[in-house]
């Protein structure tokens, strides 16, 4: 290597021979320059200081990676790939004159342990934060499935692997020189990363359906199976010669870092959430201890022969997930982690990687043989028993590849083993570049593969309509707010539950997932004790609903569950719930929240986001209702009123509507016609539709009443007359069906999940206090789409 005294940050260089110089340079350093144009005579100037050039090299990475991230999103790549392909053309241009001559300035020899080491700092962060995100005790909680697939798919590419290389041994050794180098390929090819797995989930919104929990609790499973296996193999690969007394004695010191941060860092972690009032953000001074303990456990990992992230790792393990400490850490630290130092840790890690052409073709085959053989049979291992844990086909195998993905971790993985001189240039090279292919492969064939709005179609008949006289009815409702509770249980005594007619209902409160990783679905009625985030409004939700079932003895049966999910991706947890339970309409609650004199004191975005998607993929019958009088008891002297067009959507209304009648309320059906006419002799009319209202017209407590509308208007002006004529209106959704009667009523609508009449019963205009139930039947398969919002 030739070296440049204008290439480097020394004073001077002198050649001793072909691989020695003698090099002068200041001590201590430059690190802040005397300006552009200054520091001639004492050699301050800008490109001799170590601060300038810092912020010029930073400047560079993330302009490169923003370039390459703009030509690579319409690739749908991780972000990871843009920021290793920055590090690639920075190779390139080292190598490429009269480029090189320029580049070395810029990343001048002996700048390159600085930059490494502060980037370090975002890796140690991400790892930390990973740590934080990971739900430890839910390795005690996991199924068999999650057990067999993780450990299967572990030790089976590891045994076939291992046993190839030893078979070929002698052949291998004497034509390869770095032969040890193919079994740390093998081994750190053959591991999942929890944290690389949650990151393509979150990416492809898979995270909370069924085939995401199951990859993330089999990786969570498996990467604490390597993390144990490497923690305990390290100090023997680092140094394989020292003898039984000094590896015992790091064994043991490693011992006591395990039991001290779990038994002192854990306690007082929770003293801190214990003296934090609630509603109120950690103190910055705790979050800023906790990141020095962070670092000085890494410090302990280095003088006990570990890589440094393992203090960090443990940390982040011990620390409470969810709110309010774990959250804080999680947002105070992701965007100088994760978003700053991180991209320059992974552009750096790849511009150390050696891609001259001088590799031995002997070792690149069989490197690159390794890596497909051993992903292969990882595949197989990891779809096999998923196939016979009774996944489909297609889902066994998007599984299988989910679990053979690799990022970051494995970048951090990779460069330490290159930088502690456990594999060479050429090895970590090719790794590497494994990372991208292998990264890109997975994320289209997963993308391609697997559809997650699929599984929700209904080919049975799971609504109102369907249900046999005196059976059961299955609802499930949903709880966001304290507010929802009142207006859920008046919803359940307008549907009237009897020991005749009991209702079961499967009562959903709904978290947003801040400060952890991994989703949680939790079952109150099994896991009482085991839940611990937002418990106490989580025992508000469990005793509304037991004191309700408990003053409707087998009349009703509450089952409360509890989701943790990020808000885009709820609405999984409620198809998956509505599915399970085989319900027949779930409830929703709308996004806005009145006050009682009639002025929208709350609204919530994310929750009108979640009902578009469950009115678009659910199994089955839906229902939005929107409560004006949460303070209004609902019983026989409510007022209970439907508009009736016709379609699928009234109907299903109409049968809700009628159950009501049993509770002694008294029921208008309001039926809008374009001209009036005998019901036998309605032209416009369906079959299903006359025998519905036939039905209902006949019933005790039912005043049916003609109204005719030949035109939006005229159904408005009606709208407004009865508006508050009656406390509790029940409509059908009629989605995209057009009718004389709402003819330019649509223009206007403001909430189309409501429907043309529900939404013109919600304007706030009407200055009404009645409360809304919006009904939209189960959706044929034909009509269903795979779209997501």
């Amino acid at each position: 290597m030739n070296l440049n005294s204008n290439e480097t940050m020394f004073d001077s260089i002198k050649i001793i021979n072909d691989n020695n110089y003698m090099v002068c340079y200041k001590t201590p350093p430059n690190i802040v320059s005397d300006g552009l144009w200054g520091g001639t005579e004492n050699g301050r100037t800008p490109m001799k200081s170590f601060l300038p050039i810092f912020e010029l090299q930073v400047l560079i990475i993330f302009v490169i990676t923003q370039i390459c991230r703009f030509f690579l999103k319409p690739l749908r790549l991780p972000l990871f790939i843009s920021q290793m392909m920055a590090g690639i053309i920075l190779h390139v241009c080292l190598l490429v004159e009269p480029l090189g001559t320029y580049t070395r300035k810029l990343f001048p020899y002996g700048t390159h342990a600085t930059i490494s080491t502060i980037s370090s700092i975002g890796y140690i962060l991400f790892i930390f934060t990973n740590g934080v995100q990971m739900d430890f005790s839910m390795i005690t909680r996991m199924g068999k499935k999650v057990w067999t697939i993780a450990i299967i798919g572990l030790i089976v590419p590891l045994s076939i692997a291992f046993s190839t290389l030893a078979l070929f041994h002698k052949q291998l050794r004497e034509y390869i020189e770095n032969y040890d180098d193919l079994y740390v390929v093998l081994v750190s090819h053959s591991t999942i990363s929890f944290a690389v797995v949650a990151s393509l989930l979150n990416e492809l919104q898979i995270i909370n359906s069924e085939l995401g929990r199951l990859a993330l609790s089999s990786a969570l499973v498996s990467d604490v199976l390597c993390t144990v296996v490497t923690t305990i193999g390290t100090p023997i690969m680092m140094d394989p010669y020292s003898n039984s007394k000094v590896l015992i004695g790091k064994l043991l010191a490693l011992l006591a870092l395990l039991i001290f941060v779990p038994l002192v860092c854990r306690p007082t972690m929770f003293w801190i959430i214990k003296n934090t009032q609630e509603g109120r953000p950690v103190k910055d001074g705790y979050l800023y201890a906790i990141v020095l303990m962070v670092l000085a456990l890494g410090w302990v990992s280095i003088k006990i022969d570990q890589q440094f992230v393992l203090g960090a790792f443990v940390m982040g393990l011990s620390v409470p997930e969810g709110p309010p400490l774990g959250s804080a850490l999680v947002k105070k630290f992701e965007f100088f982690g994760n978003s700053f130092f991180l991209p320059i840790f992974i552009t750096i890690s790849m511009l150390k990687a050696d891609f001259s052409m001088n590799h031995s073709s002997i070792l690149v085959i069989t490197t690159v043989f390794v890596i497909f053989a051993t992903h292969f049979i990882k595949m197989i291992s990891c779809f096999v028993p998923a196939l016979f844990s009774n996944m489909p086909i297609r889902d066994a195998l998007t599984l299988a590849l989910i679990l053979n993905c690799k990022g970051v971790v494995e970048i951090g993985l990779y460069y330490y083993l290159y930088d502690d001189q456990i594999i060479d240039g050429e090895t970590y090279g090719i790794m590497m570049i494994s990372i991208i292919i292998i990264a890109s492969f997975v994320q289209w064939s997963v993308k391609v593969m697997y559809d997650p709005s699929r599984k929700y179609v209904g080919y049975q008949k799971r609504n109102i309509m369907s249900l046999r006289p005196n059976c059961e009815l299955k609802i499930l409702g949903c709880i966001h707010k304290p507010n929802h509770i009142s207006s859920m249980i008046g919803m359940l005594n307008l549907c009237c539950p009897t020991t005749e007619n009991p209702i079961i209902v499967e009562v959903l409160h709904l978290i947003e997932l801040v400060g952890r990783a991994l989703p949680l679905f939790v079952s109150h009625r099994f896991q009482r004790q085991e839940f611990g985030v937002n418990k106490s409004y989580s025992d508000k939700v469990i005793l509304a609903f037991d004191l309700y079932e408990h003053d409707n003895p087998r009349a009703i049966v509450a089952n409360t569950y509890t989701a943790i999910s990020p808000t885009n991706l709820m609405y999984e947890d409620v198809c998956n719930l509505a599915l399970d339970k085989v319900a027949s309409i779930i409830i929703l609650p709308f996004h806005q929240i009145w006050s009682i004199d009639g002025e929208v004191e709350d609204d919530d975005k994310n929750i009108r986001t979640l009902n578009f998607r469950v009115l678009e993929i659910a199994p089955c019958s839906v229902g939005i209702l929107v409560n004006r009088a949460s303070h209004r008891i609902i019983d026989s002297s409510t007022r209970l009123a439907m508009i009736y067009l016709g379609g699928q959507d009234d109907n299903e209304a109409l049968c809700l509507a009628k159950r009501a009648l049993m509770s002694g309320i008294n029921l208008v059906v309001y039926h809008l016609v374009v001209e009036e006419c005998v019901l036998d002799d309605c032209s416009g009319e369906l079959l299903d539709d006359r025998a519905m209202l036939q039905d209902v017209k006949h019933a005790k407590n039912v005043w049916y009443q003609q109204i005719i509308a030949k035109e939006g208007s005229q159904t408005a002006g009606f709208l407004c007359d009865v508006v508050k004529k009656h406390d509790f209106f029940i409509v059908g959704r009629r989605h995209n069906i057009n009718s004389a009667q709402t003819n330019g009523l649509t223009t206007w609508s403001e909430f189309p999940e409501l429907g043309v009449i529900g939404d013109f019963l919600a304007s706030p205009e009407l200055r009404s206090h009645a409360s809304i139930l919006v009904v939209q039947q189960q959706l044929s398969p034909k009509s269903c789409t795979s779209h997501l919002f």
